[in-house]
């Protein structure tokens, strides 16, 4: 193994859901990658996958609802000791009301309170934006 290896790059999509004044936000599982963490549900993209199919699979997977994805509010990029992230961040209303199915919490939360959360460094500029404080 040679030691210039880059890190891998992973596409994320992930869903900002709104509602009077709310955002849904989901804790990543133990064992994960950030573990612990709050975060916009979503994903990782399957190779040749589009955006909104991953939002649209991640979202049955992990909330058992569907999605209607809107446009594009945000798009970061973030390198993490062993790994880099492009995330897109979509605008989405869901078909029906989200429940939990791996196990993870799950809230809605006032946008003046997401900065209390911990969220993954990889978000803060948006969490900055949506509580008004950019």
């Amino acid at each position: 193994m040679t030691t210039d290896q880059r890190p891998t790059t992973i596409v994320v999509a992930a869903a900002v859901v709104e509602r009077q004044d709310h955002y849904l936000v989901t804790r990543r599982l133990k064992g994960t990658h950030l573990a612990g963490c709050w975060e916009f549900p979503g994903g990782k993209c399957a190779d040749g996958e589009s955006l909104a199919a991953c939002l649209a699979r991640e979202l049955h997977e992990e909330l058992a609802v569907g999605v209607r994805v809107g446009d594009e509010l945000f798009r970061t990029t973030h390198a993490y000791p062993d790994r880099h992230v492009t995330l897109h961040f979509f605008r989405c209303d869901l078909a029906g009301e989200p429940a939990p199915q791996l196990g993870q919490e799950m809230r809605w939360v006032a946008a003046a309170e997401l900065h209390t959360l911990d969220f993954p460094p990889a978000d803060s500029e948006l969490v900055a934006m949506l509580a008004g404080r950019t």
